[in-house]
């Protein structure tokens, strides 16, 4: 009986020592530093497949430091400037500058007009008017080595003459030293350490988050409002051949992304259309078809902003086709040099453009600059 009562206490004694030793070693391996995981709630409609880097996953942390780094001119690294990327792609304007071509801290033009940065997690054809930024490009290794995804584009934004016109090295330095980030890093990252890796990744992951779907269209498609008769002609015009938008515009992003010879030219001499990536001369004079969402804030228009007004874009389509041996077959109208619409569809096409604007978007405190933030 007394061995049986000693095996129970030792049995007892044992289990007793395993769940404190247990309790006591959990607080010393666990990772206190993971990120809390970001869910992007896809729109309703909208696509499914998502630009996610499998070596980049949202995290709240992660877009907060990006939050903080698009819209601190330190970044740059330089003192004689304090520009930031949120001073070109600026919120009220679909985070485009809403004037054309951009001007870099040395005074230099951006080679082609500024892209919005908007529902660009959804985008798996490349980046830039050309395309040049694509994971599914081999000619392109990326200007970080990052896989040619936006984590490229951010190292361009450093990087390129025409915009900071800096090197990673002072970047990541000046961010260093700014006392506010190193704990937001190793929030993010798990390291008080900066790199630029890091830095592009953390900007990659706010631009992610801009998604816009609450225009007057997404609330018609949703049941919650109604569009006027002159808007939903428009919209008839749009999605048929009678304005022939929807061959590159007809998805619920209001793009395919993918390129496109639009008729606009019979002379070809820029060094970065289509064709200067695919070296097929089938793109050559091609361009990104942009998103139409939210146009009415991001003209001027095309990728050298020859338009300034959407009237222009709307009169260049249905009167102004230029025919050449490069355009895209998707341009059904061609051979009548536009689509040859009447002042009242051009109006209500204009209208219905006007029901892709979304001013939830442009006004999304989530999506502006820091309060705290210098």
């Amino acid at each position: 009986m007394k061995i049986v009562r000693y095996l129970f206490f030792i049995s007892i004694t044992t289990i007793v020592l395993a769940v404190s030793c247990r309790k006591e070693t959990t607080p010393l391996t666990a990772n206190t530093n993971k990120p809390t995981p970001y869910i992007i709630e896809i729109p309703k409609f909208f696509p499914t497949a998502l630009n996610i880097p499998a070596d980049n996953p949202m995290t709240v942390e992660g877009i907060k430091l990006g939050r903080y780094l698009f819209y601190d001119g330190r970044l740059c690294g330089k003192v004689d400037t304090l520009m930031s990327c949120g001073y070109c792609h600026n919120q009220q304007h679909s985070f485009e500058n809403g004037i054309g071509h951009g001007t870099g801290v040395t005074g230099i033009q951006t080679p082609h007009v500024m892209l919005p940065f908007i529902n660009l997690v959804f985008n798996n054809n490349g980046y830039l008017w050309n395309g040049k930024v694509n994971k599914g490009n081999p000619a392109y290794t990326g200007a970080g080595n990052y896989g040619g995804n936006l984590e490229d584009i951010c190292v361009m934004g450093v990087t390129a003459p025409w915009e900071l016109h800096s090197d990673t090295n002072h970047s990541k330095a000046s961010i260093q030293a700014i006392s506010i980030y190193p704990p937001m890093f190793k929030a993010a990252f798990g390291s008080n350490i900066v790199t630029f890796k890091n830095i592009a990744k953390a900007i990659a992951q706010f631009i992610r988050t801009l998604i816009s779907s609450n225009s007057k269209f997404d609330k018609y498609l949703r049941g919650e409002s109604q569009l006027t008769p002159s808007e939903l002609n428009g919209y008839v015009e749009f999605d048929t051949e009678v304005a022939d938008c929807f061959h590159c515009h007809g998805t619920i992003l209001f793009t395919t992304n993918s390129f496109y010879n639009n008729a606009k030219d019979t002379v070809f001499n820029d060094s970065r259309d289509r064709y200067a990536v695919t070296n097929n001369s089938s793109d050559i004079g091609a361009y990104k078809a942009t998103t139409l969402r939210n146009i009415q804030y991001t003209g001027p228009y095309m990728h050298d902003g020859r338009f300034t007004s959407l009237d222009e874009v709307i009169d260049f389509y249905s009167s102004g086709l230029k025919m050449s041996p490069y355009v895209s077959p998707m341009m059904y109208h061609i051979n009548s040099g536009g689509a040859q619409l009447t002042l009242t569809q051009k109006s209500d096409l204009k209208a219905f453009l006007l029901t892709l604007s979304d001013s939830s978007f442009i006004t999304n405190p989530a999506f502006s600059k820091p309060a705290d933030l210098p």
